[in-house]
C-alpha cells in the first residue's frame, strides 16, 4: 500500500486505497493489469461491493473488491483488440450493476484504419464471475464511439453515444458533415437488448464524452459539446423522455469555433431541487478554461458561467456529484511536473462553494478523476500510473 504524503488536506479525507503499481510511463507498461491501465471505471453495487472495470494494453478487465479497493479479487478478462480498442483521451469502458448483482459493460474499439468505432456489450448472471461473449450494441455498420451509461431503480439501462451514421450517408451523397450525432437507447432487460437507437442532436463533437444523470422524474439528462451554426463547438444539455428527445438547450455562448475535437467532454449531476450543475471545458473567444453553471429550469437557461481552478493554470478533466443539496466538483490541474486533484463543495445547493484543496497528487500518467458514492459517502475514483488506483473516501471538515 501506497499512502500518498499530503499537506493539511489529508487530514479531511480517508485514504481507503492506494493500490500500488510500478513506476512506468503510460506507453511502457506491458501487462493488462490494473498497473497498466490507462483508464478505470468503477460501480458500487447495493452491498457496497466496489467493481471496477479498465482497459489496459488492448485488454478490457473486471475486478471486484471487498474492502474498499484495497485488495481485489483475481480480474476478470472480458475481451482483447490488441492496438485496436479505444483507448481515446475520453474513452473508458462503463460498467454498471443492478439489485441482483447482475453486471453490464460496455467498450468501444476500431473496426478499421479510419477510426470507425463499434460499440461491444457484455452482460454477467453470476455476479461478475464469468462475462458473455461481447456483441454490438447495434446493427448499424457506421461508427459509434464513447459509450455512456446509467441504470434507474427499476433496473433499466439508458446508453448513450457519439454515432457517424448521418456522417456516411451524407458521405455517400458525396457531401461532408462535421462531426457527428447523439444518439440513445434504453433496455428493459439488463442490457441483454437494446430497443431501436434514436437520435438526439444530428449535430455534435465527434470525439468527447457524453455525461449523464438523472433528474428528478428519473428521466436522463445528457450533456455534450454540440455543433451549433458556423461550426460553434459549445455545450449543450437535453433530458430524454420515454418518447422523445426534449429541445436542445445551449449551456453557455462560448463561441468556441473549431473544426477540431477537444477529446474533453463535460459533467453534470442533478441535485435533490431538480438544478442542474454542469462543468466544461472550452477555447471559446467569449471565455476560455473550465467552467460551471447551473439552471433552476431543466436546462432552459443557465447561469453565467463561473471559471473553475485557477486562472491560467492547466485546468482539465472536471467531474461533478450532487447528494441532497450538496454538490461536489473534482478536477486536474497540471503545473509542469505533477498533476493534482482539486475539490471543491457547496452545501446550498451551488449558492456559494467551499475554498479548492488538493485532495490527491501524483507524478506521471493518470486517467480522469472521477466521483461516486455509496450510501453516504463520496468516493474519489483516480487512476494513476505511478501511485496507483487511488479510491478516497471525501470527509467533511
Amino acid at each position: 500500500m501506497c499512502v500518498l504524503a499530503l499537506s493539511s488536506p489529508a487530514r479531511s479525507q480517508d485514504h481507503a486505497s492506494h493500490m500500488t503499481g510500478p513506476s512506468k510511463s503510460k506507453d511502457h507498461c506491458q501487462g493488462s493489469g490494473l498497473e497498466c491501465a490507462n483508464a478505470a471505471t468503477p460501480f458500487f453495487d447495493q452491498d457496497g461491493k466496489l467493481f471496477l472495470a479498465w482497459t489496459a494494453n488492448g485488454v478490457v478487465s473486471v475486478a471486484q473488491s471487498q474492502d474498499l479497493g484495497k485488495t481485489f479479487a483475481s480480474p476478470v478478462k472480458i475481451a482483447e483488440h490488441s492496438k485496436s480498442l479505444d483507448v481515446g483521451a475520453d474513452a473508458r469502458p462503463q460498467i454498471l450493476v443492478d439489485k441482483l448483482s447482475n453486471v453490464f459493460l460496455a467498450y468501444a474499439f476500431f473496426k478499421d484504419s479510419n477510426w470507425n468505432a463499434q460499440i461491444n456489450t457484455s452482460r454477467s448472471t453470476d455476479g461478475g464471475k464469468t462475462f458473455s461473449t461481447p456483441e454490438s450494441l447495434i446493427q448499424d455498420g457506421s461508427s459509434q464511439r464513447f459509450p455512456s451509461a446509467l441504470i434507474r431503480s427499476d433496473g433499466s439501462i439508458f446508453m448513450s453515444w457519439i454515432d457517424k451514421r448521418l456522417v456516411a450517408t451524407a458521405k455517400q451523397g458525396g457531401e461532408k458533415r462535421l462531426g457527428g450525432s447523439i444518439a440513445y437507447s434504453f433496455s428493459q432487460d439488463g442490457g441483454k437488448t437494446f430497443q431501436t437507437e434514436r437520435i438526439a442532436n444530428e449535430s455534435s463533437c465527434e470525439c468527447c464524452r457524453i455525461g449523464v444523470t438523472l433528474d428528478l422524474k428519473v428521466q436522463p439528462v445528457i450533456v455534450y459539446r454540440a455543433i451549433f451554426p458556423g461550426g460553434i463547438r459549445d455545450q449543450a444539455s437535453q433530458v430524454i423522455t420515454a418518447k422523445a428527445a426534449e429541445p436542445i438547450r445551449r449551456v453557455a455562448d462560448d463561441q468556441w469555433k473549431t473544426d477540431a475535437c477537444p477529446h474533453h467532454g463535460p459533467t453534470i449531476a442533478i441535485s435533490e431541487s431538480g438544478k442542474f450543475h454542469v462543468a466544461w471545458y472550452t477555447q471559446g473567444s467569449k471565455r476560455s478554461g473550465v467552467f460551471y453553471a447551473n439552471s433552476t429550469n431543466q436546462g432552459v437557461t443557465y447561469s453565467q458561467p463561473t471559471r473553475v481552478g485557477k486562472e491560467g493554470a492547466s485546468v482539465s478533466r472536471p467531474y461533478l456529484l450532487a447528494s441532497g443539496k450538496q454538490v461536489w466538483l473534482v478536477w486536474k490541474e497540471f503545473d509542469g511536473s505533477d498533476s493534482s486533484v482539486y475539490l471543491k463543495q457547496s452545501d446550498d445547493d451551488g449558492k456559494s462553494w467551499s475554498t479548492p484543496r488538493v485532495i490527491s497528487k501524483t507524478n506521471g500518467y493518470s486517467d480522469h478523476p472521477l466521483l461516486l458514492s455509496q450510501g453516504a459517502d463520496v468516493f474519489l475514483s483516480w487512476l494513476t500510473r505511478n501511485d496507483g488506483y487511488q479510491l478516497i473516501r471525501i470527509v467533511d471538515k
